[in-house]
């Protein structure tokens, strides 16, 4: 992602939504192949733990929807979560990490923009995963 190779701003909407823009097939799978990574680091996070079981449905979601299982999603969608994700991985952020009480902040503002983005498409996400479990029981 091209536009996180530079920070020099702290991320706002329009810095996040940029980004969204400038996301690639390439990301998606780049994401998806950081999982265990991108998770630990959400888990293990002050801020961004409330973030951990919100960052396992986003990779979810990603996941089906590269697979083909799960296409009802627009791209934005599927966009805005991998660059919140990729974000949160970023070794280098505008306040690093390990600054206690704030390295995390640029993180959750960005994981704050996406999950208010994709909140709609998310239950939907979820109500099918549910039915296709259910189908699947049966």
């Amino acid at each position: 992602m091209r536009i996180f190779r530079k920070k020099t701003d702290f991320p706002d909407e329009k810095y996040t939504l940029d980004a969204v823009k400038e996301t690639t097939v390439e990301d998606v799978d780049e994401a998806i192949a950081r999982e265990e990574s991108i998770s630990q680091k959400i888990a293990n996070a002050g801020f961004l733990k409330k973030y951990a079981k919100l960052g396992q449905i986003m990779f979810m979601m990603i996941k089906d929807y590269r697979k083909g299982i799960y296409t009802k999603m627009p791209w934005f969608i599927i966009a805005a979560i991998t660059t919140g994700l990729l974000y949160v991985f970023m070794p280098i952020d505008l306040i690093p990490d390990f600054i206690p009480g704030l390295g995390f902040l640029d993180d959750l503002t960005v994981l704050s923009f996406v999950t208010g983005w994709i909140e709609t498409d998310l239950h939907k996400y979820l109500d099918w995963k549910l039915k296709e479990k259910a189908y699947l029981e049966e």
